[in-house]
């Protein structure tokens, strides 16, 4: 990994001049002493850096220095593959390999390309931290050691051994045989299969892994896309789901369809409105769904639906008529 590092330390004084000890260990995700010392091992490898003391000081190569290490490591391959989606590399713990690939590619192309390449690259913002109404993005926390282990065995065909938290229970070591992963929206799932039945992992919940030697039992070949699909169907169709019969401005369509599992039945009335029959993951999921969605939504079924919204407006509106003290 230093040697990685190293590399990427000499790439970005190549590609960005004079950097100070403060930048450079910000974009290496090591500390500034860390820093130093690589610089240290720089120099006394050959590599011609030097230091600017200074206000605007830092660190630089000498003009003209050339560097034939452009050569990518295996996760710095597989971070490209999945650089369509930065966030996929994020979630599969790839973020700082996407990185360094990007710096050794910038680096191969020829000089005059290098600089029209980052001048586009400036242009353009890809899935920012926030969105125009200042929402940011959650971001899944999955520490480097678990997502390594779950990648390699993934990609070994091993089986794997997770402590895993689902929800509102306390978290249990199982092992499962691997089969593959997939980011929807910034969120990461491992597909597998225990004991031979299907099971799908939010990788978030995932606190400790550990690849096995003992060969997963899983065919050779694997149609993700398909058995996303299948999963999506028995997780919408199966469990606690709520069915709600809900009257609908047409405006507010796309958001509540975009939040129900599915929509079973839908017509349009006289007065323009719509009346859709849509499942929800359980109670709480309908309820907080049908809230946002305020005076433009009516749930018209079932009627422990309708007791509950009309409870919580009612304490709302309660609160609001009192006298601020």
């Amino acid at each position: 990994m230093r040697a990685d590092r190293l590399v990427s330390l000499v790439l970005l004084l190549r590609q960005r001049g004079r950097l100070s000890a403060t930048t450079l260990a910000r974009e290496l995700e090591v500390s500034t002493r860390t820093v130093l010392r690589d610089i240290d091992a720089l120099s006394a490898a050959g590599v011609p850096v030097y230091a600017e003391r200074g206000r605007h000081g830092g660190f630089a190569l000498l003009p003209g220095f050339q560097t034939e290490l452009t050569g990518l490591n295996h996760d710095e391959a597989l971070a490209l593959l999945v650089a369509g989606s930065r966030r996929g590399a994020q979630v599969f713990g790839l973020g700082s390999a996407l990185a360094s690939a990007m710096l050794k590619v910038v680096d191969a192309l020829p000089e005059g390309h290098r600089d029209t390449a980052a001048g586009a690259a400036r242009r353009l913002l890809i899935d920012p931290a926030i969105d125009l109404l200042s929402r940011r993005e959650v971001a899944e926390e999955l520490p480097d050691a678990v997502a390594t282990e779950v990648r390699r065995a993934v990609f070994a065909g091993h089986k794997l051994r997770i402590h895993y938290a689902a929800v509102d229970q306390p978290p249990k070591w199982r092992t499962v045989d691997p089969i593959g992963l997939v980011t929807v929206r910034g969120q990461g799932y491992l597909l597998a299969t225990r004991s031979g039945a299907d099971r799908t992992y939010r990788l978030s919940r995932i606190r400790a892994a550990e690849e096995l030697d003992e060969p997963a039992r899983r065919p050779d070949r694997v149609d993700l896309d398909r058995a996303w699909r299948e999963r999506g169907t028995r997780f919408r169709t199966g469990g606690d789901q709520v069915a709600v019969l809900v009257r609908l401005n047409p405006a507010r369509r796309e958001e509540l369809v975009a939040t129900a599992l599915a929509v079973l039945a839908e017509e349009t009335e006289v007065d323009g409105w719509l009346r859709l029959e849509v499942t929800f993951q359980d109670s709480r999921h309908a309820e907080w769904a049908l809230w946002q969605l305020a005076t433009d939504a009516e749930a018209l079924a079932p009627r422990w639906l309708r007791t509950s919204l009309r409870d919580r407006a009612a304490t709302i509106a309660t609160r609001y008529g009192a006298s601020s003290s």
